[in-house]
């Protein structure tokens, strides 16, 4: 399944009263938009993130949103909310199979949430997180200045709707094609005759819209890091990842190790590259932020990795976890490979691997073994790497 992220950001933010758009605002040391955006970009399930935003900010861009570890586009936004959300919607990809949309004034959907409702909408063609109320819920009515109470209302059927809301793109079709206004997604979706399902929502997801919510967002910000589990924190003395791979060597194949072309008549066999260097030091710095495999981002069945760099892949990995507030201490890497012999080379792979990382070649040690002619490494057949990679926090001394 491809799956496509909006996060709207494309309004001003004029009931807020800054003089620039509230998510370029920071909370806790970091933008709002940049917090909800790195939400998408450092989850497994989501393949692309296209963010609506106003002209002078797509004219100008911030850092955040001009390198993404996976596919990242920017949309000026629309008049309303809608309108913003249809432009996004038309430079989705042509092999989008469901789109999640989230406003970026909500820095504190938990990846968990974003996944809830994924696979609500992917069973259910639309889900939104929506929280149920606790107080009891009077519906008012007007008589000359004054309000009276109408209907007190069943609170067990009364939901807050939040984002984010998920749609199957036939259905996101049909909604943005309904007229009139609405204040999301869902609404328009269930006008257009679809049913929308309920996923739980979270109490920290909230939406910044008065000056009064920073407060309360700083707070939040403050406790969810506090409150956290201990291994989903950046230690303070660092996060440790190991990673491993291993590929065949045939003939016809160019021998790609740690960014450099290696004079050989055999070569890995592989999707991309097959740069098992490249291949271990991302899995490990994958493994020491808790985000998976190199598969699970680089897919070998995903067109796009065809023949990629395993280099280009590194400088990706390196932003995906720089989204979780990490960034790369040192690596370390073992290649075992009987024939040729690298030795002479391995300064300039670690030259290239520092690159990639944005560290001195100082951090970054390669060193070659051979098998001692056991195994199919040892028979010349194939390659491998073992890699461990250090992390620590960014705001770390």
């Amino acid at each position: 399944m491809f799956v496509t992220a909006i996060v709207a950001a494309g309004g001003r933010g004029t009931r807020f009263g800054a003089p620039r758009p509230k998510q370029l605002l920071t909370v806790g040391g970091r933008a709002i938009l940049e917090r909800s955006v790195s939400l998408f970009l450092s989850h497994p399930v989501v393949s692309e993130v296209i963010v609506t935003v106003p002209p002078d900010v797509a004219a100008r861009p911030p850092e955040y949103l001009r390198n993404g570890c996976k596919p990242l586009r920017i949309v000026i936004g629309g008049e309303r909310r809608r309108d913003s959300v249809a432009n996004a919607f038309n430079a989705v990809t042509e092999q989008t199979d469901l789109v999640v949309i989230h406003d970026a004034a909500r820095p504190f959907a938990s990846a968990d949430l974003v996944t809830r409702t994924i696979a609500a909408a992917e069973e259910s063609g639309a889900a939104l997180a929506a929280l149920p109320v606790h107080d009891t819920v009077k519906l008012a009515g007007e008589a000359g200045e004054r309000r009276f109470v109408r209907q007190t209302l069943p609170r067990e059927s009364i939901f807050l709707a939040q984002t984010p809301q998920a749609f199957r793109r036939p259905v996101l079709r049909d909604a943005l094609a309904v007229g009139g206004e609405a204040t999301d997604e869902a609404a328009l979706a269930e006008r257009a005759g679809h049913p929308v399902r309920l996923v739980e929502g979270e109490s920290t997801n909230i939406k910044i819209t008065m000056p009064e919510d920073l407060a309360v967002a700083e707070v939040i910000a403050a406790s969810v890091a506090d409150s956290a589990p201990s291994s989903a924190k950046p230690a303070r003395t660092g996060r440790a990842g190991t990673g491993y791979d291993l590929h065949r060597l045939v003939p016809g194949r160019p021998l790609v190790i740690g960014g450099v072309t290696i004079p050989s008549d055999r070569g890995a066999l592989g999707h991309s590259d097959a740069d098992v260097v490249c291949h271990a030091v991302i899995d490990a710095m994958l493994g020491a932020a808790c985000l998976g495999d190199i598969g699970g981002h680089f897919p070998d069945s995903d067109s796009r990795w065809k023949g990629a760099s395993g280099l280009d892949l590194l400088a990706r990995t390196v932003r995906l976890v720089g989204a979780q507030g990490l960034i790369v201490g040192n690596v370390d890497v073992t290649v075992v490979l009987e024939q040729p012999k690298i030795r002479a080379m391995v300064d300039e792979m670690r030259a290239a691997v520092a690159g990639a990382i944005g560290l001195d070649p100082s951090r970054v040690s390669i060193k070659a073994k051979t098998n001692e002619g056991m195994d199919a490494i040892g028979r010349g057949e194939a390659i491998a790497a073992h890699a461990v990679a250090l992390l620590r926090a960014r705001q770390a001394v």
